[in-house]
């Protein structure tokens, strides 16, 4: 994309920004008195639609209006891979449990991936995988196969995670935009970080571990393997001598305290993109601000539906771009 196209994207970025929730709207919202207070709020700050809406409905209307807003602002095919393919491996997950254990997933379906879900369906359904793009064939393929000849389920998300964390990083090493490629290097870092973690508390075997983490730059996860094989004090002692150094005190806190590192080091990440006029970078972060504010919302409100104490709300809340 030429940069005066970049230069009016980031100046429609740069106003829309404006309206991102602060950390003083969240905790606006966290004061309130209940849910459906919580969702006038929402309301009043132009979430949603005119229509009378669920939170699940008003999250999803947001969601929504992020890819529609990229999809006017950038015409290059793949300028979102980083994104997008991650809803591809979802729907792909979807379609296979459905279609083997006979169920109807519709609303399990993300609409924001580079293939219609509906196509992934049919390619499966129909056994058809040459119909998929060639980064979903052979890894439809294998995950099928695997749970139809083992009944593992596990396995099968193994196979389909680990693929989706190949397809991002790849992706982010194709791209000619740095703030691309350092997006897919912590998302597959903190992935990699967070399955250590659970096969060293469900006690997983080497080969297990080895054959669910995928490569990238900044861990090396033959070590990291070898230190989820003998547990989670091995880990920590492991990323004290990585870049994820300050993981370790939110990996010995609580599992919500390390998703919350996780995306806040992303976010910290993502801030120097408010200075930059011309690149595709402004565009990033704030998908990933929209996202982290949906995410922040959706806490708030299942905590209002299930009368969870404020502190332990605001303690799970990331930082916000704004």
């Amino acid at each position: 994309m030429a940069k005066a196209d970049y230069t009016y994207a980031v100046a429609r970025i740069r106003s829309k920004e404006l309206k991102l929730l602060t950390m003083k709207d969240l905790e606006a919202l966290i004061s309130l008195d209940d849910y459906e207070s919580c969702i006038r709020f929402l309301t009043e700050k132009g979430w949603g639609n005119d229509t009378n809406q669920t939170g699940d409905d008003i999250l999803s209307t947001e969601r929504k209006k992020i890819w529609l807003l990229m999809n006017e602002l950038v015409k290059e095919e793949n300028a979102f891979d980083a994104f997008l393919l991650q809803n591809d491996f979802h729907n792909l997950k979807v379609t296979i449990k459905a279609i083997t254990r006979n169920l109807k997933a519709d609303n399990m379906f993300s609409e924001f991936g580079k293939v219609p879900a509906e196509k992934i369906y049919e390619a499966i359904d129909k056994r058809n995988y040459s119909q998929l793009p060639e980064y979903l064939q052979n890894t439809a393929k294998e995950a099928m196969n695997t749970l139809l000849h083992t009944s593992d389920g596990q396995l099968c998300d193994i196979i389909i995670d680990k693929a989706c964390l190949e397809a991002v990083y790849n992706a982010g090493k194709n791209s000619d935009d740095e703030i691309i490629k350092l997006y897919s290097e912590l998302f597959v870092a903190s992935a990699d970080i967070k399955i250590a973690v659970r096969c060293a508390k469900t006690n997983k075997i080497l080969d297990f571990i080895k054959q669910s983490l995928a490569e990238c730059e900044t861990l090396n996860i033959n070590m990291l393997a070898n230190s989820a094989a003998k547990g989670i004090d091995e880990i920590c002692s492991y990323l004290s001598s990585s870049a994820y150094k300050e993981a370790v005190e939110a990996l010995k806190k609580s599992p919500s305290a390390f998703e919350k590192y996780c995306d806040d080091l992303v976010t910290d990440k993502m801030k120097t993109q408010k200075w930059e006029p011309f690149t595709i970078g402004p565009l990033i972060a704030f998908i990933i601000a929209r996202e982290n504010e949906i995410k922040a919302v959706r806490i708030i409100l299942s905590a209002k539906l299930n009368s969870l104490d404020t502190e332990i709300v605001k303690e799970r809340l990331r930082k916000m771009y704004v």
